[in-house]
């Protein structure tokens, strides 16, 4: 006996209905417009585009507004788990061609499974975000499922990593899942996050305002800060998501996917001395240093285009994954202000929960000043930084490469803030403010009354530099770990990350610091 063949072929016809969506027309629409469907989007992120599917079956319960003999396969939302470069993951895809991916009562269940699965089992959890907001035929339910998915957003946070993909439409309500993700990824085309439309905007307050200059992936990444990262198209998202999730672990009591079988008795690199200007006048190119410290000159850099003055990103030093945070002279001098200190202080935040050691790169002359940072509050988003490091249990390894002055010193992660490790270079200077600044306060009265004023600032200058601006008087009060030649700096922040992957660092019992928000 074998069983009913007619169970078998209802059960194929079933999965086809489910893989067709919302059917071959609108599949071929999305096509032309350079999108994948909601399953393609899901098979090309696990590896061989295999994975199991939860929920396909599931269906609509909602008999109102014309949806009770209106089919919506899967509810809207393709959910699965599989392998992703060997290791497990949960995604779920959002599918704009049934119902125009509008989340309803059993979508939002669905996906509120895969997270507890993905919690259970201490998995990371990818999604694709593509729908119209909520089903409004469902009316209270969708706005509980809503709510729903939120609080399962919450309870992962910190537990197991979160990438959401923005690649359709994510309006209202459905912009704040994504926001509650570690990451956020969004599609240059096709694609916008928004809470008010332009209609909305200019219903209530009467300005014009155009998709283009809030709802994009461009405005979000360089203006509000929103987002993480910018795809080209659909693949470029994917493919981006595979590669951040090869910096984390699976979850928060696992160690990041570190090479531990690398070299990491790394010899002298002398293209790092060439990099260093022979005069502070001169920026320093903070991406070059990267490029010349990290293994294969991979930096995989997070939130490239919002507050550029501080470089934020991931890669591998002698084969140990690291968080790099770097100020960037190129851009505002390389100074701290409210954007920047925002951007940091998430992301130390973030490789601390993943336990992902962090390599601190300093050139920092102060806090940017001006009345719209002070009346912005600079003092309350600066703090941040400094919570955010003192709180931190990871591995920190500190390097001063020239400017480090004021409270952006303490700011950048000194000793006194916890660092591991700190390091500097000859050209290192450490002070309360910078040798020019000092020198007019100190002196104020002598300059004045000298003979040539700007000759004998000039020799104060030069005095106050060499006692007090050299990382030498650092050194001599134990506030550093060495000074190293530059061509050194890979060696040493190679050898100093296997030395501190064994840190332990335990806190007073407490449910969380009150970080100043």
């Amino acid at each position: 006996m074998s069983i009913n063949p007619k169970l078998l072929e209802d059960l194929s016809a079933r999965r086809k209905t489910a893989e067709l969506a919302g059917g071959k027309d609108k599949l071929e629409k999305r096509k032309a417009k350079g999108q994948l469907s909601a399953r393609e989007r899901l098979q090309a992120l696990f590896d061989n585009g295999e994975f199991q599917e939860f929920g396909q079956h599931a269906a609509h319960t909602c008999h109102r507004f014309g949806l009770k003999d209106k089919k919506l396969p899967g509810d809207g939302v393709v959910c699965g788990a599989g392998f992703v470069d060997g290791r497990p993951v949960a995604a779920f895809s959002q599918d704009f061609t049934v119902g125009g991916g509008a989340l309803g009562r059993i979508h939002s269940k669905k996906i509120c499974d895969l997270m507890d699965y993905a919690h259970d089992t201490g998995i990371p959890v990818v999604s694709v975000n593509d729908s119209g907001g909520a089903r409004i035929q469902e009316g209270v339910d969708s706005l509980s499922g809503y709510g729903q998915v939120f609080y399962k957003n919450v309870f992962l946070s910190g537990v197991v990593p979160q990438v959401a993909i923005i690649a359709g439409p994510c309006a209202g309500g459905a912009a704040y899942s994504p926001a509650l993700a570690d990451f956020i990824i969004m599609t240059q085309k096709n694609a916008n996050m928004f809470i008010c439309g332009p209609g909305v905007i200019k219903a209530a307050t009467g300005e014009n305002a155009s998709l283009e200059q809030f709802a994009t992936a461009s405005a979000h990444a360089s203006v509000a800060g929103n987002i993480h990262i910018v795809a080209d198209d659909d693949k470029h998202a994917i493919e981006l998501s595979a590669e951040l999730l090869s910096y984390l672990p699976s979850n928060n009591i696992s160690d990041p996917p570190h090479h531990l079988d690398a070299e990491w008795e790394i010899p002298h690199d002398p293209r790092m001395n060439e990099a260093v200007p022979d005069t502070n006048k001169m920026p320093l190119d903070t991406h070059e240093v990267i490029s010349y410290l990290v293994d294969d000159e991979h930096f995989f850099e997070i939130m490239r285009d919002f507050a550029p003055n501080l470089i934020t990103g991931f890669a591998r030093i002698g084969g140990i994954v690291v968080g790099i945070i770097g100020n960037n002279p190129k851009v505002k001098a390389g100074t701290l202000d409210i954007d920047s200190s925002d951007k940091g202080a998430r992301f130390i935040r973030t490789c601390n929960i993943y336990n992902i050691p962090i390599v601190n790169l300093v050139d920092v002359p102060g806090f940017m000043p001006g009345l719209a940072q002070e009346r912005g509050g600079i003092i309350r988003h600066g703090a941040k930084m400094l919570f955010a490091y003192a709180s931190a249990t990871v591995p920190k390894i500190t390097l001063i490469m020239r400017k480090a002055y004021g409270g952006a010193y303490l700011a950048m992660c000194s000793s006194d803030m916890g660092a591991d490790v700190v390091y500097a270079w000859p050209t290192a200077e450490i002070a309360v403010m910078g040798a020019e600044g000092a020198v007019g306060v100190l002196f104020k009265k002598e300059i004045a009354e000298a003979e040539d004023p700007a000759k004998r600032t000039a020799e104060l200058v030069e005095e106050y530099h060499d006692e007090f601006a050299s990382p030498y008087q650092a050194a001599a009060n134990a506030m550093i770990t060495d000074v190293i030649e530059p061509a050194e700096t890979r060696s040493k922040i190679a050898q100093a990350l296997r030395l501190t992957l064994s840190k332990r660092d335990t806190r007073p019992p407490k449910k969380h610091g009150n970080i100043p928000l």
